[in-house]
């Protein structure tokens, strides 16, 4: 894998034109782009469709979390859409989970792959007093820790974790267990809403498997030469 395959340009927008003007000024600096809440539902799927149709690979943020048979169907809509990596809240439970993968193997038609089914841990967004206020002991780490524990026994590839989480998720869950790591600040930035970040180069020497940036490169003035930097960034990764 490639160090641009590792990063993934979070599509942070509210329309899907300005989303798709910033895909073009990536193109071929980012590995995948990831379409969230925002903009799904501000134009539902036609940007996820968009960037699918144009070849290339999209991570779909919607952190499903409901009933079993009603996130059975969303990861097996998603999956017919062609997404690259779609996720849940491990908080839904071992059932949830189950029921995902199903779903998301029933979506993939002829060549096409399953897309990889993540468990979203612990929101970056929240640290060791938030987690206090919703009843959940322990440091983040732990909380972390003990999720991924169970998304993995049920069979799901990875998770969405804090590179804070990242070196004991890996010791823990083995070398092909896929991390995805949002809240990256690249050396210098502003750490805005997120209260766990690292940087490129130390979340990937923890052993993140990929990285979600939006915006230190989408906010910059010339987008595409804050990628550069960032790739720049990442290659110095041991």
């Amino acid at each position: 894998m490639q160090v641009r395959d590792k990063l993934i340009v979070a599509l942070d927008f509210n329309t899907a034109e300005a989303a798709a003007q910033m895909t073009d000024k990536l193109r071929g600096r980012a590995g995948m782009f990831k379409v969230g809440m925002e903009a799904f539902t501000s134009e539902g799927p036609m940007l996820a469709r968009y960037l699918v149709d144009s070849g290339e690979k999209v991570f779909l943020d919607l952190k499903f979390l409901d009933i079993p048979n009603t996130v059975k169907g969303a990861c097996r809509a998603a999956a017919k859409m062609g997404v690259t990596m779609l996720n849940i809240h491990a908080l839904g439970g071992k059932k949830m989970m189950q029921a995902a993968l199903e779903g998301a193997a029933e979506g993939a038609s002829g060549d096409r792959s399953r897309p990889l089914v993540l468990a979203v841990t612990i929101l970056t967004s929240l640290a060791a007093e938030d987690l206090e206020d919703l009843g959940i002991a322990g440091p983040p780490e732990s909380a972390v820790l003990r999720l991924a524990r169970m998304a993995q026994s049920e069979g799901l590839d990875g998770v969405v974790a804090s590179a804070r989480e990242v070196s004991a998720l890996r010791k823990e869950c083995g070398p092909d267990f896929v991390i995805v790591t949002p809240g990256i600040r690249p050396a210098g930035a502003a750490a805005n809403d997120q209260s766990r970040t690292a940087t490129p180069k130390a979340a990937l020497d923890a052993g993140a498997s990929y990285l979600v940036i939006g915006r230190p490169i989408t906010g910059a003035p010339d987008p595409a030469a804050a990628a550069a930097a960032v790739l720049e960034e990442m290659q110095q990764s041991s």
